[in-house]
């Protein structure tokens, strides 16, 4: 499975970015798609995930700010990211299973920097 990764950038705090992953080469449905992410000197962290069955978990830190969707047809995922903090500055990475059980697959990452 290969996941492209697009829309990372500068943004002022409060500002808005939208992240896209366009997953390639499963041959069949994937069981989630997410986004992690990775600050300098921190370990990668969970930002969101959503499952074939739409459920979603989503990090404290960034719940009420950030909304994950999907597009199943297009197995893509999307991360809508509003009221940007400088905190949210990291390399933001798509992240994929197939199944419960399988392989994880990551993107080349994206950064995200807010800063003014």
């Amino acid at each position: 499975v290969q996941l492209v990764e697009s829309g990372g950038g500068l943004v002022q705090p409060g500002g808005s970015l939208r992240l896209s992953c366009a997953a390639s080469g499963s041959g069949s449905s994937i069981y989630t798609m997410g986004w992690y992410r990775q600050a300098p000197g921190k370990q990668r962290e969970l930002v969101a995930r959503i499952f074939s069955g739409a459920s979603t978990i989503y990090a404290d830190s960034v719940k009420g700010r950030f909304t994950i969707s999907r597009d199943n047809a297009k197995n893509t995922v999307y991360l809508q990211m509003n009221s940007l903090k400088t905190e949210d500055t990291a390399v933001y990475y798509c992240h994929s299973k197939i199944s419960p059980w399988g392989s994880d697959y990551w993107g080349q990452g994206t950064q995200v920097t807010v800063s003014s």
